[in-house]
């Protein structure tokens, strides 16, 4: 299972700072997110996603050892 961190409001949607997912590519995690979680779905796709600290394409596979990153936009300067 996947390893998934959340960041700032991203964080607080969530309702976590951690958990570990079974989908199976990254496209599957954003829907699951989106549907379990409607707050997070709403910020989503304005979210930095990064698998393993790159962005990729939501067909990437994320396999048992996996870390997933989701950082939504940072405001300030």
């Amino acid at each position: 299972m996947a390893r998934v961190r959340y960041f700032a409001a991203a964080e607080e949607l969530a309702g976590r700072a951690e958990e570990t997912r079974a989908e199976a590519t990254l496209g599957d995690l954003r829907t699951a997110l989106a549907t379990e979680r409607p707050g997070l779905g709403g910020i989503l796709p304005r979210c930095a996603v990064l698998v393993e600290g790159s962005r990729v394409d939501d067909d990437t596979v994320l396999t048992d050892d996996t870390l997933v990153d989701v950082l939504p936009p940072f405001a300030g300067g």
